[in-house]
């Protein structure tokens, strides 16, 4: 039996073991129910999987009587964006994120261009019980339109943001190593920062579909981009995922600018243009708070994953959110995860600040994360809730797992769905305190379940 991984944030699985085109059928015919009529967006990421499964998804909408905008090899950004702009019943970006090669998914979204909430996805599972056959007659087929502007359209749609000042990012002339892992970003980020005037050295831009072996752009997984960001005495390096909906920063020293960074200072930015409130999940640091204090925002924090981030921004009207895996959201533009929306906020912060982007990091408030993960013996929530018992007399948070803030330092504890494990995410202001309260508490867990 294949793996298959389903959430909120679609359908994933291995290629020929787990995704193959029984569970696509399958998943896209349960799709077609619950989006009903219309047309749906797709588009996909670069992998070399993507057009069958891209096939298999546009065949079956169209069996069910739904007509299809394919848009091709785009950021999952892209898809979203132009759900909402193309005013279309849902939308299907086919890309299995930071997952390698044999990985694909199906991310499944609603008419706002958004993934599906909790509930819209419990729907979209109770269909897949109904009968399969229920597919349309020959004279009522949906039809296919492919659709070039879907990229185009998504741009410009960020060079009009009202807080771009182009003519004075274009006069910075930055020189910007910029690495795609040979996913969809190939298809755009280079050209889109020579937008803005950039000398762009690019790595791993290759059009392929073979993503780099490790997608997934942690830093030691970008080790020979760090090395070329100082070698070329670039003024920065960009990192994307293979769907360009988190952004990986690198300093001119070819450093990390660390990811929970890089929606810390876009928050910042965006915070000193407009007021309003922040969104962020229970992982992300709490540099965000020491930042929105200085404007006198609020912050929220939600789940875990991006569907509960942007429910929660659309509660409370946020301005700005996000999560500290480098994923920014600017609802101006849309409600998504967006590296290039992200991209552009950094280039306009990076001008107005005037001083490198190492600077830039040193400028904010300075933390340390501690990220572990440890295998339990039985179900993780029994433990999650003995944890909860050992923190009663403290204020807890337990929307997601239980997270528990304390002066010097917080933690959060929270199982994952797809494996038997519970991660304990700590944050302190220096790597070593960071990993010695991980240490306490990954022992506490042991305990628990001994």
């Amino acid at each position: 039996m294949g793996i298959l991984m389903t959430s909120i944030s679609g359908v994933r699985g291995i290629i020929g073991d787990g995704l193959d085109p029984r569970t696509i059928v399958k998943y896209v015919n349960a799709y077609a129910d619950f989006v009903k009529e219309g047309k749906v967006v797709i588009g996909r990421d670069s992998r070399l999987s993507g057009e069958m499964v891209k096939n298999i998804t546009a065949g079956t909408l169209m069996a069910k009587g739904i007509d299809v905008i394919d848009i091709g090899i785009c950021p999952t950004p892209t898809v979203q964006f132009n759900v909402k702009e193309l005013d279309a019943a849902g939308g299907i970006a086919i890309s299995a994120s930071h997952n390698p090669n044999q990985w694909n998914a199906l991310k499944l979204l609603n008419s706002a261009g958004q993934f599906l909430s909790p509930q819209e996805f419990n729907a979209m599972t109770h269909n897949l019980d109904k009968d399969q056959s229920a597919f349309k007659s020959w004279d009522n087929l949906g039809e296919k339109t492919e659709y070039d502007e879907g990229l185009k359209s998504h741009i410009n749609a960020i060079l009009k943001l009202n807080f771009l000042d182009l003519d004075s990012i274009r006069e910075k002339e930055f020189k910007i190593v910029v690495d795609c892992v040979n996913g969809a970003g190939a298809y755009c980020v280079p050209d889109f920062l020579r937008s803005f005037g950039c000398k762009v050295v690019e790595i791993n831009c290759n059009k392929d579909g073979v993503l780099v072996p490790n997608p997934e752009p942690l830093p030691e997984n970008i080790t020979e981009t760090l090395k070329k960001v100082s070698e070329a005495k670039a003024d920065l390096g960009i990192v994307v995922d293979p769907d360009v909906d988190r952004l990986v920063l690198i300093t001119e020293k070819g450093e990390p600018f660390v990811e929970e960074n890089t929606i810390t200072q876009a928050l910042k930015f965006i915070l000193s243009k407009q007021t309003g409130d922040v969104v962020v999940n229970l992982s992300t640091t709490r540099a965000v708070d020491n930042i929105a204090d200085k404007f006198g925002a609020k912050v929220f924090r939600s789940p875990v994953g991006e569907a509960n981030v942007v429910k929660k921004m659309k509660e409370v009207d946020a301005v700005i959110g996000g999560e500290g895996s480098g994923g920014v959201i600017y609802p101006a533009l849309h409600y998504g995860r967006d590296a290039l929306c992200a991209i552009a906020i950094t280039l306009q912060h990076l001008t107005e600040f005037g001083e490198p982007i190492s600077r830039l990091k040193e400028s904010l408030p300075q933390y340390y994360i501690s990220k572990k993960k440890i295998n339990v013996k039985y179900d993780p929530d029994v433990i999650i809730n003995n944890i909860i018992k050992e923190f009663k007399k403290v204020k807890i948070n337990t929307e997601d797992g239980v997270r528990v803030d304390f002066n010097d330092h917080w933690i959060h504890f929270r199982k994952s769905n797809t494996e038997p494990i519970i991660r304990i995410i700590t944050e302190a202001q220096t790597k070593s305190e960071a990993e010695e309260y991980s240490k306490k508490y990954l022992e506490m867990v042991n305990k628990l379940q001994n």
